[in-house]
């Protein structure tokens, strides 16, 4: 047998799974088309056609690139597969949920916008501490023209509908057209300067850092409000990409791991969009990269890497305190690493340090705000709140909410991590719940063990790592507890099952044991057939959109 058909037999089984794993795709694809015919036929936008088109043969390429450097050709390393699949999908699922259709997008716009004003030199907000943007950019905060020329209020008693919050055949209109005026001739004929009735996000300027160089970019070169928009997400979504294949290279083992987090539908709605959750994910995922190369692989313990993790806890913590929990991963690292207790010590301080600090320096009037009130009052739903002396002096009406959250709620945030409710936490706008299991159980075979794969984790390691995600989702119920949680609610509020994503890839690591081995499906396979559920997922949801008019 020649060295050519010995190529071809070893590729055979790949392409035979590549090709019907696409056909399969296409078929639903096909299937959903029939949902946009029904749409547009309702409505008559048939630039619908071009563009269902356009996302089906982005994602039907996406499949054959993916499949070949996956299945068959098997030469580039994962974290480099990483790159190709994160921005391909990234790019596929911000066209379809596009901009401002994100959980809390609008904010982290607008809060983006600010930093973008500095970047620029110019005045960021006015004295009321309202955000200054482009004349021609006010009418994505306000379609329908019912709030005041200059941001004070409304003008009627119709709330503001904002681009992207509700997703129909409308929505994909208004990004067709540019809004008022068009693409680049608005930006040139837009001179006047609006104020933004949406509040910033108190936090630290460089959560926004990779969205505001994109809005930066887009208004030097005198882009209109859509790729505006747009250019701020690819920057986000560029950033979370590299930072994906920073992390992937560090990592020990489990590479296939933080693959799989980052092809979930939750993640990819994320990372697509403007929040400031990409800073997050990225940051946390890197953290314990390094804790775990620390711990297992490399020799010792350098400056350079404690100044990293240092740095890494000062950028993340500010936008959620309640991660600051992931610097618990650092006694995975055997104190000799460090070159005896005195050193040790002088890291641990360094690392915590960096956190208090930027802790201090960003959070420090939130902090005492939400614990220095006594009648707290919860906004959302005009009703009494729960106040931090309350709570700290009933520790059993906190494990009573708790519970009764995870007994209420659990489903649904498990459901809300993979992807159950996408767009603007919108319940229509779902990954179908077999398609939800299937994403759940492909991430856990890629935690298990494989045949001659050694285990790191020790059993004593695992339980602190279970702890360690223990103490996190307590202080994120918590944190909602004060925060958004009504006295007269029967479980937590405000807990979003993306929440759990920072923590997700420490936690399927941890579940690597002895006794279950895989032994059927490698991990090229398995990721392949995560990112066939993706594209699958993100067609029906156009589909599901142009049947709303």
């Amino acid at each position: 047998m020649s060295a050519n058909d010995k190529k071809l037999q070893l590729r055979t089984p790949g392409l035979r799974l590549l090709a019907a794993c696409a056909l399969a795709v296409a078929v639903l694809g096909l299937w959903h088309g029939l949902d946009v015919r029904d749409g547009i036929a309702r409505t008559g936008n048939r630039f619908l056609y071009g563009w269902y088109g356009a996302a089906f043969v982005w994602g039907m390429g996406l499949l054959a690139a993916s499949g070949w450097l996956l299945l068959i050709r098997r030469q580039w390393s994962l974290e480099r597969v990483f790159v190709v699949c994160s921005l391909a999908l990234g790019v596929l699922f911000a066209a379809v949920l596009p901009p401002l259709s994100a959980p809390d997008e609008v904010a982290h716009y607008i809060s983006a916008y600010q930093v973008s004003n500095r970047l620029m030199g110019k005045t960021a907000a006015d004295e009321d501490g309202r955000v200054l943007i482009r004349a021609q950019d006010a009418w994505v905060e306000d379609l329908e023209d019912v709030l005041a020329d200059d941001g004070s209020g409304r003008t009627s008693d119709r709330d503001s509908a904002v681009l992207g919050q509700m997703m129909t055949q409308y929505t994909y209109g208004e990004i067709r057209g540019g809004g008022p005026g068009g693409g680049k001739s608005a930006a040139v004929s837009g001179d006047g300067v609006a104020v933004s009735y949406q509040p910033a996000v108190h936090t630290t300027p460089l959560a926004y850092a990779p969205q505001a160089v994109g809005i930066t970019l887009a208004r030097a070169l005198g882009l209109g409000s859509i790729g505006l928009l747009f250019l701020g997400r690819l920057f986000n979504l560029l950033f979370y990409t590299g930072m994906g294949y920073l992390t992937m290279r560090r990592m020990p083992f489990g590479k296939e791991v933080v693959f799989g987090v980052g092809l979930l539908p939750m993640t990819l709605n994320l990372v697509s969009s403007m929040s400031y959750d990409v800073m997050i994910l990225a940051m946390t995922a890197y953290f314990t990269a390094v804790c775990l190369d620390l711990a297992y692989r490399a020799e010792r313990v350098r400056l350079l890497d404690v100044a990293v993790l240092a740095l890494v806890m000062a950028v993340m913590g500010p936008c959620k305190m309640v991660y600051g929990v992931i610097a618990g991963l650092c006694l995975l690292i055997p104190v000799k690493k460090f070159g005896g207790w005195g050193r040790w010590l002088a890291a641990a301080a360094a690392v915590l340090g960096a956190f208090a600090l930027a802790m201090l320096v960003v959070n420090s009037q939130t902090v005492a705000l939400y614990t220095g009130i006594q009648d707290r009052h919860v906004i959302w739903a005009d009703e009494p709140g729960y106040s931090f002396a309350q709570l700290i002096h009933s520790p059993l009406l906190v494990l009573k909410m708790c519970y009764s959250t995870l007994v209420w709620q659990g489903g649904e945030l498990f459901s809300g991590m993979i992807g159950g409710s996408l767009g603007n936490m919108d319940p229509v706008l779902n990954t179908p719940y077999i398609i939800v299991l299937g994403l759940a159980f492909t991430l856990l075979m890629l935690a298990l063990r494989k045949p001659g794969e050694s285990l790191k984790i020790s059993g004593g390691q695992r339980v602190w790592i279970w702890v360690i995600c223990l103490i996190c989702l307590g202080a994120l119920m918590f944190s909602m507890l004060l925060a958004w949680t009504p006295v007269s609610a029967s479980f937590i509020r405000g807990v979003q099952g993306r929440y759990l994503l920072p923590l997700l890839p420490i936690f399927a690591l941890s579940l690597k044991n002895d006794r279950l081995v895989r032994t059927d499906c490698d991990d090229r396979k398995l990721l392949f057939g995560m990112i066939c559920m993706d594209v699958y997922v993100i067609l029906r949801i156009f589909s599901v959109v142009c049947l709303r008019v």
